[in-house]
Order: C-alpha cells, then structure tokens, then sequence
C-alpha cells in the first residue's frame, strides 16, 4: 500500500469515528472467510460495519476523536464494528462471539466513554433505538383507544338504558 492509500485510509477511518456513536474492538484470529462473511452481513443488516485495518492506521485515524480511548485495545489482529445506533453494533457483535469462541470482544467506547467487554455486552443487552420507539409509540397509541373507549362508553350505557325502556314498554 503506497503513503496516499494509506493516507486515505487514515482520512476515512477518522471520519468514520468522528461520525458513530459506539465502537467495539475484538480479535478474530481464527476466523475463516465465511464466519467473517456473516458477521459483515449481520452488521450490515442491523446498520452497522465491520473494518480490519493496521493497527498503525487506525491509531493515526483515532487521533483527536472521541474514540481514543480504544487505542490500548488495538494489538494484535483486531477488528472494528461501529454504528450510529449505541445498540446495534455491540448487539451483534456481542451474539457473534456467543456462536464463534475465536471472536473475542477486547472493549470498545461509546462517545467519550470507554467500556472493557463486560460494559460492551451490557450495551448489547439493551433494546435498539427502533425496539424502543416501538414501545413509546404503543404507550402513546394505548392512552388515545383508552379514550375513545371512555368517551364510548357512556353513549353505549345510554343506549342500552333506552333499549331496556322501549323494551319495557312494549311488555308492558
């Protein structure tokens, strides 16, 4: 690699960190083309990436980012997977090291923040930003059927009193 692919390289890398919301490190010495494959594409799916670059490289890119904090976790073959979303990379992640024991999740960081692997798996235990909207749009909608329900409700009991009047006249 020449000094401008790898001056590329460090220009991406930056602006990659400068732009997510978390990062997560592993080691995946071990891992054959395939398994790497599937983790790039569940990553993807869930909005999310996976790089392998020198650990020099990623170094140079680090600088004056808010992800710093990693840089003692790049030795060795190590790999990077961001996402904007704070949930989605350490979530797969955290479930691809479940299923492949050579993929060892070293730590990551979350802003500012650095976090050791345990504080990366705690992150992927959490519920994504899409699972939470979810949640906040069903208490919003329960609240508005809850009302129309109530407001329902009296017109209904009106309308059976009237019922059992007519009802009761006509027997009657």
């Amino acid at each position: 690699m020449d000094r401008a692919a790898k001056q590329g390289l460090v220009t991406g890398l930056n602006e990659i960190f400068k732009a997510t919301t978390v990062v997560v490190v592993a080691h995946y010495s071990g891992l054959n083309v395939g398994q790497m494959q599937s983790l790039r594409k569940q990553m993807k799916q869930a909005g999310a990436a996976v790089r392998v670059a020198k650990n020099r490289l990623a170094k140079l890119a680090l600088d004056g980012t808010d992800a710093a904090a990693i840089v003692p976790l790049l030795k060795g073959p190590t790999l990077i997977a961001y996402s904007g979303d704070p949930v989605a990379a350490p979530k797969i992640a955290a479930d691809f090291a479940k299923a492949n024991e050579k993929f060892i999740i070293l730590g990551g960081v979350m802003g500012k923040t650095p976090l050791d692997a345990n504080g990366v798996k705690a992150l992927a235990s959490l519920p994504s930003l899409d699972e939470l909207r979810a949640k906040i749009i069903g208490l919003i909608v329960a609240p508005a059927t809850k009302v129309a329900q109530v407001v329902n409700a009296p017109a209904a009991k009106l309308a059976r009193v009237v019922q059992a009047y007519a009802s009761k006249s006509d027997t009657g």
